[in-house]
């Protein structure tokens, strides 16, 4: 084998591209060196042909059908959708397992956190609930689960060692939003009527602030560093960024899009980059993603997806954002580093939730 490749590389002058004939032997090399220096550069051509043979990292997304009563799989390396599994009734908020083993899925008109099993595909069982489940948190530990119960008021903790309900914390009318900082030391949910967004110690499970944001919080983001909280505000039309260590508003984004109303501009999910220098921003019945400098707050730019553009997800290697399109029953694909929509991938009908993991 050693001679195949070493009589292939002098013959040819590479054995993979980016390796001039000049590589082999350089000016300078005696016959006693010659041998080893041949080896030598038989070695490396050998690492750097196996480095670029090696497959880019593929990932597995879930997707949650809001009136189709399922979740969608797609394949982000082939990205196209691979399997539909038929789950409860209005499937929304969707969360992973630490090692991505299972899927949680709040089927709200069932009042219940069903679990998938994402090897199988098949549903293993349920995790209790209050009433219409909407969004869910997992801690950064695995440990907990944290579910915004709509129907009443009230934050649910799920112990996953245990799978049982340890407690509930009541919050404001309409709670949706869930988002747990980086250390895991805060727990924060919006309310939909109340609008605003109550700051949770995870250590006593009591509220510690209540901020006032725009009309209908839907969603709340933390930057990777736990530096700031982003909430964004449906019919208020603004994404507020708050200072959690101070536990006040810092300021308010808003958005204008050439020949829309502010009315049709309405903020949904939101997806910050690990580097915490872009955020990108799901706009609702704008049909648009807001593409923003996460460090001065502007606005860079504005992608046409998909018709009521919802809630969005990051692929772990930041290379795709995927968004569930409502109306138009699909996933857009943005390719991150060229800012541009790279695909459409039909899923199942009105998609609301997407999540991401390794396959």
């Amino acid at each position: 084998m050693k001679i195949r490749v070493r009589s292939l590389f002098l013959r040819h002058g590479r054995a993979c591209p980016g390796h001039p004939r000049d590589a082999v032997t350089p000016a300078g090399v005696d016959a006693r060196d010659k041998r080893g220096h041949d080896a030598r550069s038989v070695a490396m051509a050998l690492a750097v042909c196996v480095a670029s043979a090696s497959p880019a990292l593929a990932y597995t997304a879930y997707i949650s059908n809001e009136k189709g009563n399922s979740i969608t799989v797609i394949d982000t390396d082939k990205l196209e959708a691979t399997a539909t599994i038929k789950v409860g009734r209005r499937p929304r908020g969707v969360e992973l397992n630490k090692d991505g083993s299972e899927l949680y899925i709040c089927a709200g008109d069932d009042d219940a956190i069903q679990i998938l099993d994402t090897k199988t595909l098949k549903l293993t069982g349920k995790l209790p609930s209050g009433p219409d489940p909407e969004l869910l948190a997992l801690s950064p530990s695995g440990d907990t689960i944290y579910v915004s119960n709509e129907n009443d008021n009230l934050v649910t903790l799920i112990d996953m060692k245990r799978r049982e309900q340890i407690g509930d914390i009541p919050v404001g009318v309409e709670p949706e939003g869930m988002a747990v900082s980086p250390d895991g030391k805060l727990l924060v949910n919006t309310s939909e009527t109340t609008n605003m967004a109550h700051i949770i110690d995870t250590q006593t499970k009591a509220i510690v602030a209540n901020i006032l944001v725009d009309a209908r919080p839907r969603f709340a983001e933390f930057k990777k560093d736990g530096s700031e909280l982003w909430v964004s505000s449906e019919v208020g039309g603004t994404v507020a960024v708050i200072d959690p260590a101070k536990r006040e508003l810092k300021q308010k984004i808003s958005f204008e899009i050439p020949g829309m109303s502010k009315e049709a501009i309405q903020p949904i999910g939101i997806s910050i980059t690990k580097d915490g220098k872009r955020a990108f921003v799901a706009l609702g019945p704008a049909n648009r993603v807001a593409v923003i400098d996460a460090v001065s707050k502007k606005v860079e730019k504005y992608l046409l997806v998909g018709q009521r553009v919802w809630h969005l997800a990051f692929t772990p290697d930041e290379k795709y954002l995927l968004t569930a399109n409502g109306v138009s029953n699909d996933v857009s694909v943005i390719d991150v580093a060229s800012l541009k929509v790279v695909k459409s991938i039909p899923v199942g009908q009105f998609p609301w939730g997407v999540v991401v993991a390794p396959q």
